[in-house]
């Protein structure tokens, strides 16, 4: 089996959290059972590059059950749980090229393993795959049918690719989805970001004051789950709708130059560089914690922070210590980067089933409808969106209204007035 993983040792604990995570993902196994069935996805050539953990195994699972070669290679040097990876490579016979801590040369060597079947359909988490191969392996762009892209970050981007008419092949923007967005990025991002910041610190949330950076859906999630473990919470923002979304919500908004001085922990999650830089560092309190939750480790400016620092220890897992030359100390969680990844381990499987429910179906989608398409950024269909949402809702026991048709021709109908 081609692979790159740190110990196929590890495989037996790997397989264990691989099932752990499948008992909360019932809708990814609908589909998979469907897939066995059917074999939609025979033939087919698949690189992901995603965050190699349990939830991912299940996805790679599904596509392999649906007919498809799988290869799969991480998304963040610090996100991949080795043991997972072994598990995937010995008991599913999945080819991964990750390790975690993997260096930026590494990581690189990796996603062009993942590529060197190459593909008929890329998955992508932050479109790295997509712009390895636009970049690097321009004679596979001819080949690929479609691709997928999993976050808000990788969007934007393979969206400034089609303005730019310098993307080759369309690209399915899963994030897009309801079942999606709605969920993993407000549910999934709130409740694993605290994970991380606690794994990391053991800080008391209470009483404190959180400074989120960024009023997305990743940002609404932080916030609120912040707000219920008691934290005064202040939103920095660049866009008035969501500042003034945020204090609606009964949020605290301010300049990031301002909330840089009351903050005792600050996250940030805009998928924009220098969030956090030079200027705020010495405006911290002493003893300030400063995380990311953002796809890539730009938001907070680490060589300015560096340039800003007598000295540095690793004080605990994933949480380094830097005395500044003002005599603070401020406190960076997971290198800067996802610490949902780098300190825990990542969303919960039961809201991972919708965001890879969806993968699996933008899949099957693309090899239907992929060679009609434009080289454009899409959405899935509506009617695959409500297909996750109804199995979702059928797994947790839960039935809904439905619209008489008396009912439907009003709802329908221009002509029905006072």
């Amino acid at each position: 089996m081609d692979c790159d993983v740190k110990d196929i040792k590890l495989a037996a604990k790997g397989k264990m959290r691989i099932e752990w995570a499948a008992r909360f993902m019932p809708v990814l196994a609908l589909i998979r059972k469907r897939f066995e069935k059917e074999k939609p996805l025979k033939g087919l050539k698949i690189s992901g590059c995603l965050h190699i953990t349990s939830e991912t195994a299940n996805l790679g699972i599904t596509l392999k059950a649906g007919g498809a070669q799988v290869r799969l290679c991480a998304s963040n040097p610090l996100s991949t749980q080795d043991e997972v990876a072994a598990s995937i490579v010995r008991d599913y016979k999945i080819s991964v090229f990750a390790v975690h801590g993997e260096d930026r040369n590494t990581y690189y060597k990796h996603i062009y393993q993942a590529l060197e079947h190459k593909p008929d359909v890329t998955i992508d988490d932050g479109a790295d795959l997509v712009s390895t191969l636009h970049t690097k392996k321009q004679a596979m762009l001819k080949n690929i049918i479609g691709g997928t892209e999993e976050t808000t970050t990788g969007v934007i981007r393979l969206k400034s690719m089609e303005r730019d008419k310098a993307l080759k092949y369309p690209i399915i923007a899963v994030n897009d989805s309801e079942t999606k967005f709605l969920f993993d990025n407000r549910y999934g991002t709130g409740q694993s970001t605290l994970d991380g910041i606690l794994r990391a610190t053991n800080f008391l949330f209470a009483g404190s004051t959180v400074v989120v950076a960024g009023y997305g859906w990743c940002g609404k999630g932080v916030a609120r789950k912040a707000s219920g473990l008691g934290a005064n919470v202040i939103i920095t923002e660049v866009n008035p709708i969501r500042a003034l979304e945020a204090k609606m919500d009964g949020f605290n908004v301010q300049k990031m130059d301002d909330a840089c001085t009351k903050g005792d922990v600050f996250v940030t999650v805009t998928g924009c560089e220098d969030v956090i830089s030079k200027r705020h560092f010495s405006k911290f309190k002493n003893g300030a914690i400063i995380c990311n939750s953002g796809h890539f480790d730009v938001e907070i400016n680490k060589k300015q922070l560096a340039e800003y620092t007598t000295k540095k220890r690793l004080i605990r897992h994933s949480c380094e210590e830097y005395l500044l030359k003002n005599g603070k100390r401020i406190y960076l969680l997971g290198e800067g980067r996802l610490i949902n990844l780098a300190s825990a381990e990542g969303h919960p499987a039961m809201v991972m089933d919708m965001s890879f429910s969806n993968q699996a179906l933008a899949c099957e989608y693309l090899v239907k409808k992929g060679r009609g398409l434009a080289n454009k950024v899409y959405k899935l269909p509506g009617q695959l969106d409500s297909e996750i949402a109804t199995l979702k809702l059928k797994s947790l026991g839960i039935t809904i209204d439905k619209l008489t048709p008396e009912q439907a021709r009003y709802i329908s109908s221009w002509q029905f007035g006072t």
